[in-house]
């Protein structure tokens, strides 16, 4: 009984900050918007106490959009089919077979023969091996990728918790290092392509974050290690040769390394080869369960995927659509003209905090999308820098670390069952603000030389 009053009370809390926050939206925004606003309200509050199920909130806005008129039900639940939905699935179905073949330990023994096996040192070298593959692989595939690594490696529930955030922490921020390392960076470089921009050469991109990659880097790790040192973690070093079918599973890995790189766009460089990454990853785990491999049965393994994740994903897309359907986006780009009367290393904090925190509730791809356009014409029609405030702007996109949703990375750290929405709230605030931090000064005494 206990447990079923403390449930509803946590459903209870829910709905009460759902509809403070609906009271107050409403005298500044239409009483469409206000709603929107409630309603993420609500479901932020029961991701993070857990009131209900992941799988069950992430659900929610297939009854709630169409309910406060917000999205029809079809515009909504075609959110829960995103293509990058289906990567999900195929980086979980080749991570399921990583760890059926235990080739994980294999991996796992080849990392510590260069790094150090203390608990402080396996999460930096787990945060920098994440955050160096993140640079040239998508920041899904690598967290993909690495997590049966971190799940392995310790039976202690607090390690196991950090060794899992590092990765996804380290992969995000890795992102940022190269113009290729996440879609933001991407669409940064095609907005300043289709207005007649100077594009930033690649070497340049990779000089002007380094300094602030490598800060955030030590900042995860140094975060995620405290009060570790004196716990004890024995890493078994596994000597036996791979079997047949690790090694399988680790030509399909290589083959899926080697063709994403010949595949990663480095426009205007380079143009790939046109396939989609969704498909490819899709399609390499299906091979697992098709000759000559046969590695994974669908009958067996299928329990393990684990699909709330993917409704947590389909949740985030369907808030991303509700911002702009609702109109909801454009009148938070409109706060970027209120600002641009501020001194330049205030409207390069304001544009921080703006992009940080909203990217926390939305696709950091969708946002950016959004954003990016509307600070050109401004910047334009003000005169401020154009090409710093998109760049601050883009890479701000990136960095959210306090919910499932507002990363793929985080999602997939979810995932894993090792961490709460509670630890990932209370590391990422701080991870957002030092980030915030960072970025501003190194904007206003670096960049500004450089651009």
């Amino acid at each position: 009984m206990t447990q079923y009053k403390e449930q509803f009370l946590k459903i209870a809390l829910g709905l009460l900050i759902g509809f403070l926050v609906f009271l107050i939206s409403q005298t500044v925004f239409t009483i469409t918007q206000a709603s929107l606003l409630g309603l993420i309200a609500l479901l932020v509050t029961l991701w993070t106490n857990e009131g209900l199920p992941l799988g069950v909130v992430s659900l929610l806005p297939i009854v709630l959009f169409p309910a406060f008129s917000i999205l029809t039900t079809k515009e909504t639940s075609i959110n829960y089919s995103h293509p990058i939905i289906y990567l999900f699935l195929g980086g979980f179905m080749l991570a399921i077979a990583v760890e059926k073949t235990n080739l994980h330990k294999w991996m796992a023994d080849k990392m510590f023969a260069i790094f150090p096996s203390t608990p402080r040192g396996i999460i930096f070298s787990l945060t920098l091996t994440a955050g160096l593959l993140s640079s040239i692989l998508s920041n899904t595939t690598t967290t993909l990728l690495l997590i049966s690594i971190a799940l392995f490696l310790t039976e202690n529930a607090k390690l196991k918790k950090r060794f899992v955030l590092s990765i996804a922490y380290g992969a995000t921020v890795g992102g940022i290092l190269t113009p290729i390392g996440t879609p933001p960076n991407l669409i940064l470089l095609g907005i300043m392509q289709d207005k007649g921009m100077e594009l930033i050469p690649f070497l340049k991109w990779v000089m002007m974050v380094s300094p602030l990659v490598f800060l955030m880097f030590f900042t995860v790790a140094y975060l995620l290690s405290l009060g570790v040192k004196d716990i004890d973690i024995d890493i078994n070093s596994s000597k036996k040769p791979l079997d047949k079918n690790q090694k399988k599973v680790l030509f399909l890995l290589f083959a899926l390394v080697s063709l994403l790189l010949v595949n990663a766009q480095l426009k205007p460089y380079w143009d790939g080869l046109g396939l989609s990454e969704a498909g490819i990853l899709l399609g390499v785990g299906l091979l697992l369960f098709a000759p000559p491999f046969n590695i994974l049965d669908w009958m067996q393994d299928k329990a393990k995927i684990p699909y709330r994740i993917m409704f947590l994903f389909g949740a985030g897309f369907s808030i991303a659509k509700a911002f702009s359907a609702t109109g909801l986006a454009d009148e938070f780009a409109s706060f970027l003209v209120v600002i641009t009367e501020l001194p330049p290393i205030m409207i390069i904090f304001s544009v921080a905090i703006l992009i940080t925190f909203t990217t926390e509730i939305t696709s950091n791809t969708a946002l950016i999308s959004i954003m990016l356009p509307v600070m050109y014409s401004v910047c334009e029609q003000t005169g401020i820098s154009t090409t710093l405030f998109m760049m601050v702007a883009t890479v701000c996109a990136s960095y959210a670390f306090m919910l499932p949703i507002a990363t793929a990375p985080n999602a997939i750290a979810m995932s894993s069952g090792v961490v709460s929405i509670k630890n990932m709230a209370r590391y990422g605030l701080v991870l957002n603000l030092v980030g915030i931090a960072l970025i501003v000064v190194i904007a206003e005494y670096f960049w500004k030389a450089l651009l």
